[in-house]
């Protein structure tokens, strides 16, 4: 089973991804991050102000993210340098990802490259407060980044919204679970486990 997790930055993508992988890890699920395949930043697009966008598509390799997916999806193991945004390219480590029952694909562009969205069985979109994403972005971009607060907003405003509002909320309605990442998280994810249950009970009676 294929299970897809798309949101906005500080969505909780990587939350919600650790605590999927934890109520299957029996099943030894591979998880396949979509951020593994941002180009080198001379290869990313300039804003007008000649800011590097980082929050384009076309920032991630998507011919190299799907040929290694479908591999994935074929049962062959792949291995993929896995990105660290303060690292410099030949510093990233190389990780193998090995073919599993279940496999959790997360990234922003998770239904706006076709090839991806046709192979997932189960997709999930992540909705939080906009206020909340910002700070939670503040603080990782400041702490773990270097960004200055200003260098921050400005992503926020110029690149971040308008990722989210042409690459991602279009889809909304398309994912098979709307996951309300506030209050509702708990409830929600015993919701969302149990339709993924549902589905894997389906999937083995076939």
């Amino acid at each position: 089973m294929i299970i897809g997790i798309c949101g906005g930055s500080g969505s909780g993508k990587t939350t919600l991804l650790n605590r999927l992988y934890t109520s299957y890890k029996g099943s030894m699920p591979s998880v396949f991050s979509m951020d593994n395949y941002y180009r080198p930043i001379e290869h990313q697009q300039i804003d007008e102000n000649g800011e590097v966008n980082f929050d384009l598509p076309s920032a991630l390799d998507e011919q190299k993210l799907i040929k290694d997916l479908q591999k994935l999806v074929n049962g062959e193991e792949i291995v993929v340098k896995e990105y660290h945004f303060n690292s410099p390219p030949d510093k990233h480590v190389l990780i193998t990802i090995r073919p599993s029952d279940i496999l959790i694909v997360e990234g922003l562009f998770l239904f706006h490259y076709p090839e991806v969205r046709k192979l997932l069985d189960f997709s999930v979109f992540i909705h939080v407060d906009p206020k909340i994403q910002l700070d939670r972005r503040l603080y990782r971009d400041q702490e773990t980044r270097g960004y200055s607060r200003e260098a921050i907003l400005y992503q926020w405003h110029n690149h971040v919204i308008p990722c989210f509002d042409n690459y991602l909320l279009p889809y909304q309605n398309e994912a098979d679970f709307l996951f309300r990442n506030d209050s509702n998280a708990d409830a929600d994810f015993e919701s969302l486990t149990k339709e993924i249950e549902h589905r894997l009970e389906g999937q083995k009676a076939w």
